[in-house]
């Protein structure tokens, strides 16, 4: 019941967080001067093409963009009436891509769900490398094993994931025969799922979760053996020595729950992370995810593109912490939910 409540809690304090930061995406998206159709309109200008600035100042009017800043975020967040009656983000529109020239939900339908298979692929990645490395190292340290997990760690961390993906984009094609960009066959796409387009989705996946997951496996690998060197030094492990019992589950019941924490407490920075960095990996690979679509709207200021995918980026983020947080009540006794002696 008391977890149940914690839960709930959780929830809406995620609800008004998200609130807060759809409020500054908002705000610092449009802090540099002019936006997109404004730089349009001056440039028609330039030109003469006076169709044109009608057009500009047509979609200005219609999208709110030459209201006050604190009205255009009401009716972008929908929580305010504009030109179009309430139809905002709580309504389920996303806004205009000036850019492309289409809905934003229509550009960012298909790569929304490429962008969470690719990054649920390597965070997977990262766990079931960071892991066990990391324990036999701290398990074997100052051996052979140990030095060798640690270099593994460095040149991970020291390896720009754009030049590991152009690496691997050479080598494993030719070597290997791993398909070059995308997350699937070309003459597979607009087919219903089957089994050959798991296969092949699968098969596109090897480059991109090795080489997003790559740093993050090396990082977290280091911090789990830190860690648990920590508390292998710690009185209790040596009473638990004296009295007999086995190396391997000592390792097990112990040092490694009490280190566990940190690693479970990284699922909140995670994956957002892992989301903003493959930007530049997503671009030298070819894949339809939304880190292209951000380095687009950003240079091109088209914010209602821009503020959702930032928005996506922060509930990754903010649903992320809500679970570690609910799993860290489950593995840490010592952690409450609230008052005092609950």
């Amino acid at each position: 019941m008391i977890f149940l409540k914690y839960a709930v809690w959780r929830f809406f304090t995620m609800l008004l967080t998200l609130w807060v930061v759809s409020i500054l995406v908002f705000v610092i998206i449009n802090l540099p001067p002019g936006d997109y159709l404004s730089n349009q309109i001056a440039e028609l200008r330039a030109t003469g093409q006076a169709e044109g600035v009608a057009k500009a100042e047509f979609l200005r009017h219609e999208y709110a963009l030459d209201q006050p800043l604190w009205k255009q975020y009401m009716i972008w967040a929908g929580i305010a009436q504009g030109p179009q009656g309430y139809s905002g983000l709580v309504q389920g529109n996303f806004g205009w891509s000036f850019e492309f020239d289409r809905p934003v939900s229509e550009i960012v339908g298909s790569a929304l769900w490429m962008t969470v298979l690719v990054n649920l692929a390597a965070v997977l990645f990262v766990y079931l490398i960071a892991l066990p490395l990391g324990v036999l190292a701290a398990a074997k340290s100052e051996t052979w094993v140990d030095y060798s997990a640690g270099f593994l760690g460095y040149l991970g961390l020291a390896t720009p994931n754009f030049l590991l993906a152009l690496i691997l984009f050479y080598y494993g094609h030719k070597y290997f025969g791993l398909p070059i960009g995308g997350l699937m066959a070309p003459e597979l796409e607009g087919y219903p799922m089957s089994w050959e387009k798991v296969q092949s989705v699968l098969l596109h996946l090897i480059v991109p979760t090795f080489v997003i997951g790559t740093a993050g496996a090396a990082a977290m690998m280091q911090r789990l053996r830190a860690n648990m060197l920590d508390e292998l030094g710690k009185p209790y492990v040596e009473t638990a020595k004296a009295k007999g019992l086995a190396p391997a589950r000592l390792l097990v019941k112990y040092p490694l729950r009490m280190a566990f924490n940190p690693f479970v407490a990284d699922i909140g920075n995670l994956l957002p992370a892992m989301v903003s960095g493959s930007v530049l990996v997503s671009v030298v690979l070819g894949l339809q995810t939304i880190g292209p679509y951000l380095l687009t709207a950003l240079k091109s200021q088209d914010q209602f593109l821009a503020a959702f995918i930032l928005m996506f980026v922060a509930l990754l983020t903010l649903i992320g912490t809500m679970i570690s947080d609910m799993l860290l009540v489950l593995l840490d006794p010592r952690i409450r939910y609230g008052a005092r002696g609950t």
